[in-house]
């Protein structure tokens, strides 16, 4: 049973393991687990709800983290336990048992990729939940509604994963779909895992807007920053903030609050806009609006700050470029990364969430661009 095919991806996988286990510590893991479920357990935890839910997010994810890592080495110690069987059945029984084997080798080995991926989020931000805003562009109607459908696309993928998610601010349009939308991810790795979904995404189409049934090209803007606890020591003073308040609304204007709660926050010095309007109250959403502004405002003086230190080295990195994916409904029905080449066949199943595949080409790319 145990061919030379086989018996060199069974190696393979045990090699590709023993590294992904030596780089997550699964003893580390441990550790961390038993330290989170004491926080977890203290008497007050849930006096301060958001610091709650970070603490039973990470000892989630963790737990889920080393039960994956030692479930795997069971089932790689099984599987030739299994291959030693075959070896020793009859013809009959080997060959049943060998295709068992494959079966399993093959669910093994998709583990293991996708295991392979997480080890590569170790960047500064990576550990971060994410605030992902969405902007529709050039397209008319078209890209409204294409804004819309990619909203509900990552609000699926994230629903798919058991990852909470909080609209913060919605920009309806006139016509159909959105402008923009802001939402929140919380769960860890959030950032590393969606900030490969960052730039400009095309679709091209036969327009349900238009008469001419002609082919028409829309665009839309992803924007993913890390929600980092830090960020709430940046200083911001009032003079360089201008604070419009105004009434909140959804589709096609209609209001569906009789106050004006809705807040918009505009930064000043950078020019950066932030607006919320998801929360009860005018306080909420300022607050909001707050923590995503000083977000983005550390994440600008740390951007600025690695690129005075790049020019001082002399050093320059290729850039990912604004177009990252182009979206086919119509003909060929396809939907391709152009920075990994990554596609699928299937662009329901990918504006229904099924973005896995593209976020884990994205994370190999990005892991090959900084070492290259």
């Amino acid at each position: 049973m145990a061919d030379f095919e086989f018996s060199a991806r069974i190696r393979a996988a045990r090699q590709t393991f023993a590294d992904i286990a030596s780089v997550s510590d699964m003893g580390a893991l441990a550790s961390q687990i038993a330290d989170l479920e004491q926080q977890a357990a203290a008497p007050d935890l849930w006096d301060d709800p958001e610091a709650a839910q970070q603490v039973t997010s990470q000892l989630s994810y963790t737990k889920t983290k080393l039960d994956k890592l030692r479930q795997l080495e069971s089932r790689l110690d099984d599987l030739e336990v299994l291959l030693e069987l075959a070896d020793e059945s009859n013809t009959t029984e080997a060959a049943a048992l060998a295709k068992e084997a494959e079966a399993e080798l093959k669910a093994i080995e998709t583990v293991i990729a996708d295991l392979e991926v997480q080890t590569l989020l170790s960047g500064e931000y990576d550990e971060y939940p994410a605030v992902v805003t969405i902007r529709s562009g050039v397209g008319g109607d078209d890209a409204t509604d294409f804004a819309e459908m990619m909203l509900r696309m990552y609000l699926r993928w994230a629903e798919q994963h058991g990852y909470q998610t909080k609209v913060l601010d919605t920009s309806y349009a006139e016509g159909a779909g959105i402008k923009s939308a802001t939402f929140e991810v919380d769960a860890p790795y959030a950032f590393g895992t969606l900030s490969v979904e960052a730039g400009t995404h095309r679709l091209a189409r036969i327009s349900p807007f238009g008469s001419a049934d002609k082919r028409q090209t829309s665009f839309a803007g992803v924007e993913v920053i890390p929600l980092m606890e830090e960020a709430t020591a940046v200083e911001v003073p009032e003079s360089d903030i201008r604070v419009d308040v105004f009434r909140s609304s959804g589709p096609g204007g209609q209001s569906v609050n009789t106050t004006d709660s809705a807040v918009r926050i505009t930064h000043l010095p950078t020019g950066i806009v932030v607006s919320m309007q998801n929360e009860k109250s005018q306080i909420q959403n300022r607050a909001a609006a707050m923590r995503v502004l000083q977000n983005r405002l550390l994440l600008l003086q740390r951007e600025e700050e690695a690129a005075k230190k790049k020019e001082l080295a002399g050093s320059v990195t290729a850039s990912w470029g604004d177009q990252i994916r182009s979206y086919f409904l119509y003909g060929q029905q396809l939907v391709k990364d152009l920075r990994t080449g990554y596609e699928s066949s299937q662009p329901d199943a990918v504006f229904n969430g099924d973005l896995d595949g593209f976020i884990a080409a994205g994370i190999r790319w990005r892991s090959m661009q900084a070492n290259s």
